[in-house]
């Protein structure tokens, strides 16, 4: 049986991703204990998937600290762009692409394009140790905007849209509740807690890897 642990390590070294998730976790799990200033070696994101880069990140930061760790990954699927960029969402504009760059880009590519549908995709996976892999997932549907807006947030946040807004014009508290990352960090909560707070999941809900 899995059991909620006390204490995780949140496998990014991306520090806007960092902050999202630690705000997110300490709000669904109040007891969880985020162990902050914890190192690991650089993990190369090799996967083809979503699943698969959540958990070679999940997998190393476990190994290395001894600790659960919890990883994601997230994909930008536009359908216009038959899905891409995907899971190469980060690196779009090129491996080293920064995110005005890749944001530049992907304005570019869809210059007179009507059909602007898009979604953000994450994948978040719990790893720890003596126990099976936990992988659940968040969507946020919307579109690519035409021009950027807005100053929160981080990433394609300025030209994606939800609604008649983008989510840099959605301060963050908000975006907490609502975004992908969010979506996915609240089913990974759900999976883990139960009555006791802290006592077995049941069998059935035990995450493949």
């Amino acid at each position: 049986m899995t059991r909620l642990p006390r204490r995780v390590v949140v496998g990014t070294k991306n520090p806007d991703k960092l902050a999202e998730m630690i705000a997110v976790l300490r709000g669904a799990v109040p007891d969880l204990e985020v162990v902050e200033g914890a190192s690991w070696p650089d993990v190369e994101e090799t996967g083809a998937t979503l699943v698969e880069n959540a958990l070679l990140k999940a997998r190393a930061v476990a190994a290395a600290t001894g600790c659960a760790a919890i990883a994601d990954d997230t994909g930008l699927e536009v359908d216009a762009l038959d899905g891409r960029p995907g899971v190469h969402a980060a690196r779009f504009a090129g491996p080293a692409a920064t995110y005005a760059e890749n944001r530049q880009r992907m304005l570019a590519d869809l210059t007179g394009v009507e059909d602007r549908v898009a979604r953000f995709r994450t994948v978040v996976v719990m790893v720890a140790p003596g126990e099976g892999d936990l992988v659940v997932e968040g969507v946020l549907e919307g579109r690519i905007a035409t021009a950027e807006r807005g100053s929160f947030g981080f990433g394609y946040d300025s030209i994606f849209e939800v609604g008649e807004r983008t989510l840099a014009e959605i301060p963050q508290a908000e975006k907490n509740r609502m975004s992908h990352r969010a979506m996915a960090l609240r089913a990974l909560a759900d999976r883990l807690i139960s009555p006791a707070c802290g006592g077995d999941v049941a069998e059935g809900d035990r995450g493949g890897g």
